[in-house]
């Protein structure tokens, strides 16, 4: 097993400290981006989806459970299949309740949604011991018009907003080929009962959300902090802090 070259403390600082210098280079081009990210336009949902979960049918409206903004995880789970997918599961099993409670403290729901039928989602999340929302899709055209479920049988193949062609040329042409279930996020923010699709990330865009802040500078309202541009997106701007109590 190859490790890092032993230095003294003296070298290993010098070195820290170049890097730490990209790294500060990098942190001011995320909060760039993340400003660029929510000054994106947005698009008003008129098509009517049905989830069903808890017992119950829900509409996408429904799955803000009254905050103002919803994160959805597009986990992997065909209608034909038992088991969920297992990079989606290894993503979920991080779901915490404190994950939660964060982003519910910033008025930001966070619910996973799947193709499967509510039985084997349930059955799944059962076994797995999860506790956070899961609603089916199944019947609908959620997964479809969001590009998570390709099938060019159904609707034009488009995923990770590349169309058939452009897929065709990075050697994704096999998305044509029967049916399949594509992993992502996509991010909603309602005003009163009108809501709006502002952003959804695919591939390895999806690595980043890891942690609430994340999960916020992918939403149109970002962290609700202060420092953030454009000003005046939030109803209380709070201070850079961590902890979440509001």
């Amino acid at each position: 097993m190859g490790l890092p070259e032993v230095v003294s403390r003296e070298e290993w600082l010098v070195a820290r400290k170049q890097l730490l210098a990209k790294e500060k280079e990098l942190t001011r081009t995320r909060d760039a981006l993340n400003t660029q990210r929510r000054l994106l336009p947005m698009v008003k949902i008129d098509k009517e989806y049905l989830f069903e979960g808890g017992g119950a049918k829900h509409t996408l409206l429904d799955l803000f459970e009254g905050h103002r903004q919803l994160i959805v995880q597009h986990f992997m789970f065909d209608p034909e299949w038992d088991d969920g997918c297992p990079s989606c599961t290894a993503a979920s099993d991080e779901i915490s309740q404190g994950l939660l409670d964060h982003l519910h403290a910033r008025d930001t729901a966070l619910v996973v949604v799947s193709r499967a039928p509510i039985a084997k989602i349930d059955d799944y999340k059962e076994s797995r011991g999860w506790t956070f929302p899961w609603y089916s899709s199944f019947g609908s055209d959620f997964n479809y018009d969001f590009n998570v479920t390709i099938d060019s049988s159904v609707a034009p193949v488009m995923w990770n907003f590349r169309t058939l062609d452009e897929l065709s040329e990075h050697g994704l042409g096999w998305m044509a080929e029967g049916s399949s279930e594509q992993p992502g996020y996509s991010m909603f923010v309602r005003d009163g009962d009108d809501v709006f699709h502002t952003y959804s990330t695919y591939a390895r865009g999806a690595e980043m959300l890891g942690g609430s802040y994340y999960f916020l500078d992918l939403t149109a309202l970002g962290r609700q902090e202060d420092w953030e541009e454009p000003k005046g997106r939030s109803n209380t701007a709070r201070g850079a802090s961590p902890d979440f109590s509001t």
